[in-house]
């Protein structure tokens, strides 16, 4: 597996890889009907090209899934970093925003692949909660502490935001976002010391 991600082959041929699997998902409507083979047709590239890159279609999908929602938060989070409540409330909309557009392409078929979903996107809501509280958080806490803020608060706000993309005729993704900064903000305040 080639790892060196910084290299400009490299990029270009998992961005390559990337933009066919986003035509063919375009075209397909679904996950799980796009076998690796698809992917490497369309972007004329060889199945031991994929394979130089990626795992399985399993690695491919949660880089994929990273990749689309980073690429969210920089264009829609200033600087791609929190820095107060309000960065954290647009943070919370963009996690639901973020899932309301995949789950069109979510067929039950697909419902194997939301773990590795999940875990994509957690992750990357943790390394940007920690990151925060790091840096907001009281001399007299601990790292223990501030991990644990973002590991209930990245899940809390996934969790949310999930289970809401499921049913979003309920109620709006503004309403629920606000009861979701209103319990996260809670939770973290004895960490940053409000």
């Amino acid at each position: 597996m080639l790892t060196n991600t910084n290299d400009p082959r490299v990029r270009r041929t998992r961005q390559l890889l990337m933009d066919a699997f986003m035509e063919l998902l375009e075209k397909k409507r679904n996950v799980s009907s796009i076998t690796v083979q698809d992917i490497t047709a369309y972007a004329t590239v060889n199945r031991s090209t994929f394979y130089a890159h990626f795992e399985d279609k399993f690695a491919f999908l949660e880089s994929w899934m990273r990749e689309k929602f980073l690429e969210k938060l920089k264009d829609e989070l200033p600087n791609a970093a929190l820095s107060d409540v309000g960065s954290l409330r647009m943070l919370i909309l963009i996690v639901f925003d973020f899932l309301f557009c995949t789950r069109p392409y979510m067929t039950l078929a697909d419902r194997q692949y939301e773990p590795l979903f999940e875990v994509a996107m957690q992750k990357e809501l943790y390394n940007l909660l920690f990151t925060w509280l790091s840096e907001q958080s009281e001399p007299s806490v601990s790292r223990e502490t501030v991990e644990t803020a973002a590991r209930i608060a990245s899940w809390g706000i996934f969790g949310s935001a999930l289970e809401w993309s499921r049913h979003p005729e309920y109620r709006s993704a503004e309403d629920m976002a606000r009861e979701v900064l209103v319990v996260i903000a809670a939770g973290i305040a004895p960490v940053i010391g409000e």
